[in-house]
């Protein structure tokens, strides 16, 4: 059995797609992670939101914290370093970011938990690059449900209309050099994603380790355009860990790695915030029992979460 992480060709959805499903499900059901390649997502826009990201980051603390809303969860904009910390870790993350959430009209009944956005005056195309990468990831993470949807015995499109108008965000990151080799924090301490799926553009450099059923840390890196997108804890309560949401970090590099920054832009694919998460009954069985007996709202549980990783 291999013990790396595939990348399959999503392309394959609509040549080969009875073997395209079940290799992603077998995936998922081994790993919580796939690559995912021949998306056709533009280099140029990919290229584009690194630059503008970067030239972000780079600016004033006094600058990026213009763009800050305390007491918000960081929901939106800019949230500062070392703010995040990962569930049960005594230390927070090495590592700053901002959030791009989905635009709808603000007289919506879920502009009441989806603030607008934030767009900083002081980088041009940052808001056109953004927006753009947010809608592009996703459409492609549409098209991964479909896929997984077909693999436990749903309609191809179930979840089209319960993610519609998720509550989803796209968070540019930037991991700063570390200056000192001794730091007890982590870029990215161990945790698992709230959501139904993230995907992750950015896993070229290293640091990405998932922990595999072994108990081991297994490497995650990916070439060319491939983009990584893995299982959420939403999907696997869903599931009834048919799909498990497998625990994750992002560790400090040695070396002279270590003075170097990293970037990463994961878009986290949420529900619909009154999306009521009830355990898929297909999914229940004598051996898999339903673990899951009382439901809850996709907005109640995101709640739950960003109180435990002191975000609210």
């Amino acid at each position: 059995m291999s013990h790396h992480v595939p990348t399959l060709d999503i392309r394959r959805y609509d040549t080969d797609r009875t073997a395209f499903v079940r290799e992603l499900g077998e995936a998922y059901q081994r790993f919580g992670f796939c690559g995912i390649s021949g998306h056709g997502i533009d280099p140029a826009l990919l290229s584009g939101a690194y630059d503008a990201f970067q030239r972000f980051f780079a600016l004033p603390a006094e600058t990026k914290m213009k763009y800050h809303v305390p007491g918000s969860g960081g929901a939106r904009g800019y949230t500062p370093f070392a703010i995040e910390t990962a569930k049960d870790s005594q230390y927070p993350d090495l590592k700053e970011f901002w959030h791009i959430g989905r635009e709808i009209a603000r007289d919506h009944p879920y502009a009441q938990v989806m603030p607008a956005n934030l767009w900083p005056d002081e980088v041009p195309g940052f808001r056109e690059h953004g927006y753009g990468m947010y809608q592009a990831l996703d459409a492609l993470g549409v098209r991964v449900l479909r896929a997984l949807a077909l693999h436990i015995g749903l309609p191809e499109h179930w979840f089209d209309d319960k993610v519609d108008l998720g509550n989803s965000i796209l968070r540019p990151i930037h991991y700063p050099p570390i200056q000192s080799g001794d730091v007890p924090n982590v870029r990215a301490g161990a945790h698992e994603d709230i959501n139904f799926i993230t995907l992750l553009v950015g896993a070229s450099a290293a640091g990405l380790e998932l922990l595999n059923r072994d108990g081991e840390w297994l490497p995650v890196t990916t070439q060319g355009d491939t983009i990584v997108v893995n299982i959420g804890d939403m999907l696997q309560r869903l599931s009834n860990h048919v799909y498990p949401s497998t625990t994750h970090r992002v560790v400090n590099p040695r070396g002279e790695a270590a003075r170097q920054p990293r970037y990463s832009i994961p878009f986290f694919l949420h529900p619909n915030p009154d999306f009521l998460i009830r355990t898929l009954p297909g999914c229940v069985t004598a051996d898999n029992p339903d673990r899951y007996p009382e439901p809850i709202t996709a907005h109640d549980y995101l709640m739950e979460r960003l109180r435990e990783i002191r975000l609210v």
